[in-house]
């Protein structure tokens, strides 16, 4: 597994020279496949690769990688752990996630777009006796993306997910609502409100969702910075912080 994520970084590296624009402002070259942790309608175009590695707290580091393979349908693996970033031992993930995305039906004038897919990709820290992660996997998901021109972009998403971690007693779909506003060519401000009905139990969440805000930054290359904060209501009960504060780096580069 170390390994892996070894691999997962070289590439990373290898591909940082600068190209074109990222995902992030007005002149954004690709789509979201998520805001922050909900997954939009977005998806890779077919000969896209995109590397994506994001660090939160209790030093979790997570690196995926995509590809779109077919017109309007993408796959993805990832994998990390727990403790990467700091001392001591690595709390290494038991397996890789992996995901699939296809495009149903593209956005119009009228309509959204609407994707189906999978991702059993759990964010923080992993508990093996209840087998989920801090901030479970979307699972099994529907999403909508609609894009409109207001003051440069904002794009308006929806998902319904049902997520496979459900050995905590606390297994239910799951609704996520959030909306992404370009703040220029380069910056986009992105805000999500998970319902958390899959995670209200008294021993995770309180019962008031998970509301996070994310900033984005494109310079260039399809090379993406961004910069989270999680949980902005306080909704879990193990923490006394008003927010968990990530970051994320992404790279997306067309190789055909």
């Amino acid at each position: 597994m170390q390994k892996l994520l070894n691999i997962f970084l070289l590439i990373f590296l290898i591909s940082l020279p600068i190209y074109s624009q990222g995902t992030a402002g007005d002149q954004a070259k690709y789509e979201y496949r998520y805001l922050i942790d909900m997954p939009s309608a977005g998806i890779l175009e077919k000969g896209v690769v995109g590397v994506t590695t994001e660090i939160l707290p209790a030093g979790v580091l997570i690196a995926v990688i995509e590809a779109g393979v077919f017109e309007n349908v993408s796959i993805g693996i990832s994998y990390g752990g727990g403790n990467l970033i700091g001392s001591g031992k690595v709390d290494w993930y038991s397996w890789p996630g992996v995901a699939i995305r296809a495009r149903v039906f593209n956005e119009t004038t009228l309509m959204p777009a609407i994707t189906l897919g999978f991702d059993s990709q759990g964010k923080g820290t992993y508990d093996e006796e209840l087998n989920r992660y801090s901030i479970k996997s979307p699972g099994f998901f529907g999403a909508v993306s609609k894009n409109f021109d207001f003051l440069g972009y904002m794009s308006l998403h929806g998902t319904v997910n049902y997520s496979l971690e459900g050995n905590d007693g606390d297994n239910f779909i799951d609704v996520r609502a959030g909306v992404e506003k370009t703040l220029g060519s380069s910056f986009s401000l992105l805000v999500e409100y998970d319902f958390a009905f899959n995670d209200n139990n008294s021993d995770f969440g309180s019962g008031k969702g998970y509301l996070n805000a994310g900033i984005r930054w494109s310079i260039g290359t399809g090379f993406t910075l961004g910069f989270d904060l999680r949980d902005l209501l306080s909704n879990k009960t193990d923490t006394k912080n008003a927010a968990d504060r990530s970051f994320k780096i992404e790279y997306i580069k067309n190789i055909f």
